[in-house]
């Protein structure tokens, strides 16, 4: 935590305060939360971001598409349209955000929408759709979810966090209470036991939560719309890791045990590349990016080689079985 932050404490106090009355407002039903008679899951975090909320959907998204009519509901975040917008393949990461575009281009079959206003989304969605995959939408609570999963990365736990702007917390640390699930997100491969039990014991979760981890998978071969080749086809090459993510180190630690040789560059998450960084990514032979970086970087691909590297969430200790029935079980109570 730098000096600066640490003089804004104040502040966190505050905005603490707020947030507090606010929940304290829903808790009381003051303040009204719809909930729904046919599912709505919800997926988000305590933080600001960097805690794996997209690679979740798209794990959720694969559990249900082959059962289930599904819809994606983003707010669509930095896009510059306001109000419902239903996300289609051609559509531009202006009009709807880079990860909801990144979601309709990876299932074309489901319906994809943004929203600032879950409720309309979802009234607009209703008729479309058996399941409905919130995104980042924990702190919206004019929604009641039938299932609310909550996610915390390994190295970043919101217990150890405060509130911004000196910490990284967009509300108080309980409220994670209303959790149904807790999922510690970027673990090591080799996280241990101890480890595990440790973790559990900071989180000090309640009766009606389940506690899950898991790690990044990343894929053995990087894409784009044209083509696709090996990951070990970048051992004889030079590029550039161009990363506008909350947090790119587990990205880059991978690379570097992958023994690539590469440069990087890193952008503020959701960042909207410029006509003039456009134009210096330009210089380059090749470039390596995200799957949501690459949405809004497409545009590179008529001047130079660029490719993305999948990822995907990965439960770990066999217990994805266990979780993928804990979401049907929600699923199946609202059927």
């Amino acid at each position: 935590m730098n000096f600066l932050r640490k003089l804004l404490f104040p502040f966190s106090l505050l905005y603490g305060g707020i947030t507090t009355l606010r929940n304290f407002f829903y808790n009381k039903n003051l303040l009204k939360s719809k909930a729904y008679n046919f599912p709505v899951i919800c997926v988000g975090n305590l933080s600001t971001g960097g805690t794996g909320k997209s690679p979740m959907i798209e794990l959720l998204v694969s559990f249900l598409r082959d059962n289930q009519k599904l819809a994606i509901l983003s707010r669509g975040y930095k896009r510059k349209t306001t109000g419902y917008r239903e996300v289609l393949t051609e559509s531009t990461v202006e009009e709807v955000g880079d990860e909801p575009l990144q979601f309709k281009k990876k299932f074309p079959e489901i319906t994809v929408a943004v929203c600032e206003d879950r409720q309309t989304g979802i009234e607009k969605l209703q008729s479309k759709t058996d399941v409905i995959l919130l995104d980042d939408a924990f702190q919206h609570r004019k929604v009641t979810a039938s299932l609310n999963i909550l996610l915390t990365s390994f190295d970043d736990l919101y217990v150890n966090d405060c509130m911004l702007p000196t910490g990284n917390l967009r509300e108080p640390k309980f409220g994670a209470n209303r959790a149904d699930i807790i999922v510690v997100t970027k673990c090591p491969e080799n996280i241990s036991d101890a480890t595990i039990e440790s973790i559990k014991r900071e989180l000090r979760p309640k009766l009606h939560q389940e506690i899950y981890f898991s790690k990044i998978g990343y894929a053995s071969e990087i894409k784009n719309p044209k083509e696709k080749k090996p990951l070990s086809s970048l051992k004889n090459e030079e590029f550039l890791l161009v990363t506008g993510i909350a947090i790119p180190k587990p990205l880059i630690d991978f690379l570097q045990k992958e023994r690539l040789n590469f440069k990087e560059k890193s952008f503020p998450d959701h960042h909207n590349f410029s006509s003039s960084e456009i134009e210096e990514l330009k210089k380059y032979p090749l470039i390596l990016t995200t799957e949501k970086d690459f949405m809004r970087l497409q545009a590179l691909s008529k001047v130079t080689e660029i490719f993305y590297l999948p990822i995907k969430t990965v439960i770990l200790n066999d217990a994805e079985k266990k979780f993928k029935a804990r979401i049907e079980e929600a699923i199946n109570e609202k059927l």
